[in-house]
């Protein structure tokens, strides 16, 4: 018995709980029966029943061929993909890579996108009030000095200069005496600070220590997550009529994101899977794999691919508790068929190793049985028929 509580009698419960459907349908079944008050259990029972005959249609037949399946339904829409890279959603000056390019770099599993990016949720009044929203932005966005104010060098008295902007900084919360002591603490040299200036410069009169000051200057990340160069604010509509603030980052850092004040950690997603994997475990990349997989399909207008194709995909990839990509350094290279991992890439060598250690070929898969010339195992490729006779006897005692 599934422990929310429906308003429906014992009887109507019996009928669903009797039928053969996984738990997430029955409850399905249960929603859908609240929304009829005036629901017999007759209608229960027809209702189960319906579910559960299509649900039964649609599990797959032993024996089917369901990689290769998965493969060209995957594959053939796979074609009609775009080359580009997209604005996200209409955000200006955000980029993120979509259409084919984008569906390698997820089967890759490739260690960093072209183009990472983190769409991170809010919680409470961080939602609600743009004051608020405002703070998680410069908690997460990397403030640079440039962005604070001017620097300027003084040849003459080999001074490194700062009017820092009092405006900027109290809009990002942070004032001079930080900033003179984040570049002490950084650059190691003694800051003299004034109000809304601060200088400092080489200890030996050095006209390239002078320049290379200012170079480690400009790499300084003041506030904020060094990896994260800009964060895009948008007021958006949820799914409940509500309307929240929603933060986009140019870049990514799922971990430390997720640590800061006012951000809902259990809505805010990246488009890095391996983050995710450090970040939430293995089942948390396999979901990622799946959504992102699905949404750079819709996206392209392909969202008819069936998400079992995806989610077996997303599958064997991470089926090791590790993130496997699906080429000669992952899944393809490591089979345990010799002709199957020589049909994909650099035969030769596939072969010659083979040969050296001494392998043997079971020829249990679709591949290495079309190599040679055999019936897949698959269908009815897997059932051995034997022509022979029954004699009378066995006739007569089978009667």
């Amino acid at each position: 018995m599934t422990e929310v509580e429906y308003d429906v009698d014992d009887d109507t419960i019996a009928v669903v709980e009797d039928t053969d459907l996984p738990r997430r349908l029955k409850n399905e079944v249960y929603e859908e029966l609240e929304t009829r008050p005036d629901a017999t259990v007759e209608d229960a029972d027809e209702l189960a029943k319906a579910v559960e005959t299509r649900y039964v249609d649609t599990r797959v037949d032993p024996l089917d061929p369901v990689g290769t399946v998965s493969a060209q339904s995957i594959g053939e829409p796979g074609t009609q993909l775009t080359m580009n890279t997209f604005h996200y959603a209409g955000v200006a000056e955000i980029d993120v890579t979509q259409g084919l390019p984008r569906l390698i770099e997820l089967v890759d599993a490739r260690k960093t996108p072209d183009t990472p990016m983190m769409t991170v949720h809010l919680e409470d009044e961080y939602a609600t009030e743009r004051e608020r929203a405002h703070e998680v932005v410069w908690n997460i966005e990397a403030t640079k000095i440039l962005a604070l104010g001017d620097v300027s060098t003084n040849v003459a008295d080999m001074r490194v200069q700062i009017s820092l902007n009092r405006d900027t900084l109290e809009e990002r919360m942070i004032t001079p005496e930080e900033v003179a002591e984040i570049i002490e603490d950084e650059l190691g040299v003694s800051t003299v600070q004034q109000g809304t200036e601060i200088q400092f410069g080489p200890e030996e009169p050095s006209y390239r220590d002078l320049l290379q000051l200012v170079e480690e200057l400009r790499d300084i990340t003041f506030k904020g997550i060094e990896d994260i160069s800009r964060v895009v604010i948008r007021r958006e509509e949820m799914d409940d009529g509500s309307e929240e603030f929603v933060l986009y980052t140019e870049g990514s850092a799922f971990g430390d994101v997720l640590e800061i004040e006012g951000v809902d950690a259990s809505r805010t997603t990246c488009n890095n899977i391996h983050e995710i994997h450090r970040n939430l475990g293995i089942e948390a990349a396999r979901e990622a794999i799946i959504e992102e997989t699905n949404n750079t399909l819709a996206e392209q207008g392909l969202d008819d691919v069936n998400v079992r194709h995806l989610m077996l995909v997303a599958d064997i990839m991470t089926n090791n508790g590790e993130i496997e990509s699906i080429g000669r350094h992952g899944i393809s290279g490591s089979k345990d068929s010799v002709l199957a991992r020589a049909a994909f890439e650099v035969t030769v060598n596939h072969l010659l190793n083979a040969a050296i250690h001494g392998e043997v070929d079971t020829l249990q898969g679709v591949t290495e049985n079309v190599i040679v010339g055999k019936p897949i195992k698959l269908g009815t490729g897997d059932v051995d028929l034997r022509m022979g006779s029954i004699d009378s006897s066995s006739e007569s005692q089978a009667d």
